[in-house]
């Protein structure tokens, strides 16, 4: 009988598939921002990439350890207490709302320039992102599922897409004139350095995102301890020298300092290329990528509150389907709401940006920090075939340090922003003591 396990190719594409996403099209330009010199540039991509490395190991090794269905929530409520559990897994959610208003806006960028054939405002990007939201609400309210074929398509697109952003690199004649160097440049303190390298990994940290959910294959891997480490490691390399490649040809072609202020950077790249008509074209197959993205979001994360609901975590509401499509209605809404509100207050995708990558701080570290827990619940598993990582407790330990490096620079950089980050656990803490309480006072 054929094993339906996953092979070596089968996870290397499955972790190529689940980091390449929207952010290389837009982050690069928020990285450059915050990056003092193009050094400091080109090392947070390469880090970022063996941070993500680390934390797919780690997850992986947890979905190992761990394997229940829809598990990546379940896990806090295995490690931790409820309150803290119930918090993280809410966080979690908001700010996968956050990711795909993020998104959102960035499709909204691009598609601005074919509608108005110019970077449209902060106002009508949100305007842009909140329809394509509604859109596809209205969609997931018909119980319209997209299917894998059409998935596929548009990720065959995205690819594309990266390959000709990185082919640019072969035509010299479009590169961007050196600036000549009028004064020395300014020396920079260690300070300053780390400080820049930090906030510069924020973006960087938003596009290698999706490597977490390697916790969901890592028991269903043929052969697990020797191809989990290698198809993890191959894709997380794969993709490094593609985001290096990309970034290097937005490099070339713009200059470190254009790239700093140039939001829609890829269709600057794909206008030197092809002209006016090829930037429009591009800009295009962006925003289809972007909706593609918006819907499987919309999709996904109800159906995570469904189980959390389903499970005790969320009240009995979130289960609620309509009885002729099983449509997720109150899941569907809340989130979809809470996409909406993140654009109304946030408006830029920088802001944003901050908000989502502060909450997936707590939310990684602490998910990566239950690895040490099931390490001593199921050492009954070691040499039954399992993954288990090499370099332990090394790995986990870099993980959580560097989001907790990158969770500090953007409550310095943005005070703000994390304290409510910090409001909004905090909120869901309270919110969990309240629901627990009101059973008993039912019963009295």
């Amino acid at each position: 009988m054929k094993s339906s396990k996953l092979g070596l190719f089968d996870l290397t594409m499955i972790v190529i598939g689940l980091v390449i996403g929207m952010g290389i099209f837009r982050a690069a330009t928020d990285s450059a921002k915050d990056a003092l010199t193009p050094g400091i540039f080109f090392a947070g991509w390469i880090v970022g990439g063996l941070v993500a490395l680390c934390g797919a190991l780690t997850y992986a090794e947890i979905g190992s350890r761990h394997p229940v269905t829809g598990g990546y929530y379940k896990i806090f409520s295995y490690a931790y207490h409820p309150s803290l559990a119930f918090s993280i897994n809410c966080i979690i959610l908001v700010s996968n709302a956050a990711s795909l208003s993020a998104v959102a806006l960035i499709g909204s960028g691009y598609i601005s320039r074919v509608l108005f054939n110019q970077p449209a405002t902060d106002t009508t990007k949100v305007i842009i992102a909140i329809i394509a939201i509604v859109i596809f609400y209205g969609v997931n309210l018909m119980g319209l599922k997209m299917s894998s074929r059409t998935q596929n398509v548009l990720m065959l697109i995205k690819i594309s897409m990266v390959l000709l952003l990185i082919a640019a690199l072969c035509f010299p004649d479009l590169y961007v004139e050196p600036a000549p160097v009028a004064a020395p440049v300014a020396e920079h303190s260690w300070g300053d350095s780390i400080r820049s390298f930090g906030l510069c990994l924020v973006a960087i940290s938003f596009t290698y995102g999706g490597y977490q959910q390697s916790i969901n294959f890592g028991h269903e891997v043929k052969n697990a301890s020797r191809n989990v480490p290698k198809g993890i490691f191959i894709g997380i390399a794969t993709i490094i020298v593609l985001y290096l490649a990309v970034n290097f040809s937005y490099y070339k072609l713009i200059g470190f300092e254009q790239l700093k202020t140039t939001n829609e950077i890829a269709s600057v790249v794909a206008e030197k290329m092809f002209g006016p008509t090829g930037s429009t074209v591009f800009s295009g197959l962006l925003f289809l990528s972007v909706l593609a993205y918006v819907n499987v979001l919309l999709m996904s994360n109800p159906r995570v509150m469904y189980a959390m609901s389903d499970d005790g975590v969320l009240p009995p509401i979130f289960k609620k389907q309509t009885a002729k499509k099983e449509v997720l209605l109150t899941s569907l809404t809340v989130f979809a709401a809470t996409c909406i509100v993140v654009l109304f207050f946030a408006k830029t995708f920088n802001e944003i940006l901050s908000f989502t990558i502060f909450l997936d701080c707590f939310g990684m570290a602490m998910s990566a920090g239950a690895i040490f827990k099931l390490r001593k619940r199921t050492k009954h598993l070691d040499g039954t075939g399992i993954y288990s990582m090499k370099l332990y407790p090394l790995l986990p330990i870099i993980f959580i340090l560097a989001y907790t490096f990158v969770g500090i620079s953007i409550a310095i950089d943005k005070p703000k922003t994390a304290g409510i980050g910090i409001g909004v656990l905090l909120t869901f803490m309270v919110l969990y003591f309240l629901m627990r309480k009101r059973p008993k006072q039912e019963n009295a």
